[in-house]
């Protein structure tokens, strides 16, 4: 590979990792208007192994927008990026198939009046598959689709490692 080559694929890794980090963004700061501009025209998103829908980015996006109300707070952690470039027959580089991992705790919206909480009660994690198209307007996404492996809820009157063990554990204590 010449350098020229090696340069213009690590530019495009970085906007694919851009593109990426902004997805999750947009999801959890609800930019739905950001989230849309992210896919190309005829970008779809796939959210059924969460409980979600299928459709087109405009359909998602206003289904997410109502669904993602119950949450006062989302932070996407999508890890483990893996990025393939050239996944369509006679492809110069101008798709790329995106493979990351991904833990999302969020909180729900609590009670009017009740004592505000900054820990979350709701936590899911699995894999993110995307498919990116270089278009005029740099990398967008064709395709989004989300692959729920776990959740986990924690009850008010639950510590965070009891919910995620599934039991009551002693506390933690100095040794001797």
């Amino acid at each position: 590979m010449t350098q020229r080559v090696e340069l213009a694929a690590l530019i495009d890794r970085l906007a694919i990792d851009a593109l990426i980090t902004d997805y999750a963004g947009t999801v959890d700061d609800g930019d739905w208007d950001a989230y849309r501009q992210l896919f190309t025209p005829e970008g779809r998103a796939d959210y059924r192994s969460a409980g979600g829908i299928e459709g087109s980015a405009a359909e998602v996006s206003a289904w997410l927008a109502e669904t993602m109300r119950m949450f006062a707070m989302r932070q996407h952690l999508v890890v483990n990026r893996r990025i393939r470039f050239g996944v369509r027959e006679q492809d110069i580089g101008d798709t790329a198939r995106i493979r990351a991992d991904y833990v999302n705790p969020m909180r729900f919206a609590g009670q009017p009046g009740a004592e505000a909480t900054t820990t979350p009660d709701f936590t899911c994690g699995g894999r993110y598959e995307f498919t990116a198209l270089r278009t005029h307007g740099g990398w967008r996404l064709g395709q989004v689709l989300v692959r729920e492996k776990w959740r986990s809820t924690r009850t008010a009157d639950q510590t965070w490692d009891q919910a995620v063990v599934g039991q009551r554990t002693p506390p933690l204590t100095e040794p001797g």
